[in-house]
């Protein structure tokens, strides 16, 4: 039932926000160039990796030693813009299409986050990602990374269709309010390090 919630709602979407789309994607590659979309291997379902897409929000400014400069130096206004108003998730769709995403679900994380789990955390695999989930809806990017595995394996105890509602239309409330976008300060979150080992 999810997966034909998540085709039907995704090919919906992907008609509606087509022009938007487009109008994006023009935009990008008028102010940054190519590529346009920006890909990135993750954790799928099981932590079977896959390529995640997004919409590109940097460029490529390098220091004089070639190095890749940090992204607060990279991210351009239209890209600022577009992480604002989520308009940079809009590709998902088509991974929610091919199977890699769901609606809803665990974000996908990194792939070198997953040796840092814990048992516990590891669980959040057990379910395909989504494109929003549980913990977007309540702090995103504001919360600790602890509190954020924690109300993933929540989901992962507790999802159903009408949990699943719930969180997408609550997703729309925070986009439309700009909520938990930034860190303290920070573009995204922090990177994750695992459980801090307590001093003996």
């Amino acid at each position: 039932m999810k997966r034909m919630i998540d085709l039907f709602g995704s090919c919906i979407l992907i008609v509606i926000f087509s022009p938007l789309l487009l109008v994006i994607g023009i935009m990008i590659h008028i102010s940054m160039g190519r590529p346009i979309l920006f890909k990135q291997l993750r954790p799928g379902l099981r932590g079977k990796p896959f390529n995640i897409y997004k919409f590109r929000t940097m460029i490529d400014k390098r220091d004089e030693s070639g190095k890749l400069l940090p992204g607060s130096f990279r991210l351009t206004k239209l890209g600022i813009k577009l992480r604002k108003y989520s308009l940079d998730e809009l590709p998902q769709l088509f991974n929610v299409l091919k199977g890699d995403l769901s609606l809803v679900g665990p974000r996908p994380l990194l792939m070198d986050y997953l040796p840092l789990y814990t048992k516990e955390q590891a669980r959040r695999h057990e379910v395909r990602p989504g494109i929003t989930g549980w913990a977007q809806v309540n702090g995103r990017n504001s919360i600790s990374w602890e509190d954020k595995f924690a109300m993933d394996i929540w989901y992962v105890n507790n999802q159903s269709i009408a949990l699943d509602i719930k969180i997408l239309l609550l997703t729309l409330k925070k986009v439309l309010k700009k909520e938990g976008i930034n860190a303290d300060g920070h573009n995204s979150m922090e990177d994750y390090k695992g459980i801090k080992q307590k001093a003996k």
